[in-house]
């Protein structure tokens, strides 16, 4: 397992695409799609995949609303796919590895026409270096659907959208999240800093 994770490690750091051969993900060969404009903090936690034979058809966000002057700040903490068979919708299996304490989860957004879900990209505010500024990192997404739909979540309006990911030839089918651990006693809180996309066949 250990060579697994620097296997992965090494697929994120190499570029916006990759390859990986793990039977630990439950599906033989996924490549891997990212964006370039991640907040830096945290770690990337595990993977998780939708079952053999569905893919990500639905979104979901876990969004903490603005806390006011003098308040830590989170934004976006989380994001789960909703994976489908033949494009049908069905909320029943979810992905989500791993998601920051703050906020709450919306409703699911859907790719119509029995789409699926086949790139993304984030809204990220850079770091702000200063004693009085508040990190927040990831504070919104969104999610490319295979006839060319957007699905945006409701995050903040803070920081900049990069851009797109490349595309899933085919479908997402899996998710991994780098989060930042929650500090507490009045420290300066992240959550999400950014995500990787599986694409399978």
């Amino acid at each position: 397992m250990p060579g697994a994770w620097v296997l992965l490690l090494l697929v994120g750091l190499a570029g916006t695409t990759g390859r990986w051969q793990g039977q630990d993900l439950g599906r033989s060969d996924a490549s891997v799609i990212s964006v370039s404009n991640g907040g830096p903090w945290g770690d990337w936690a595990w993977p998780e995949m939708c079952p053999k034979g569905s893919y990500a058809s639905g979104v979901s966000f876990k969004v903490e609303p603005p806390q006011g002057v003098m308040e830590d700040d989170t934004a976006l903490n989380g994001v789960r796919l909703h994976c489908s068979r033949g494009g049908n919708a069905d909320s029943s299996y979810t992905a989500e590895s791993q998601s920051g304490r703050w906020g709450s989860w919306t409703e699911v957004l859907w790719c119509p026409h029995q789409g699926h879900l086949v790139g993304f990209a984030l809204r990220v505010q850079v770091p702000q270096h200063g004693f009085l500024h508040d990190e927040v990192a990831a504070t919104n997404a969104r999610f490319a659907c295979s006839d060319g739909q957007v699905l945006q979540g409701p995050g903040s309006v803070w920081g900049q959208w990069g851009g797109w990911s490349h595309q899933c030839p085919k479908a997402v089918c899996g998710i991994q999240t780098r989060q930042e651990p929650a500090w507490g006693l009045k420290r300066d809180d992240t959550a999400l800093n950014d995500l990787r996309l599986f694409c399978c066949q």
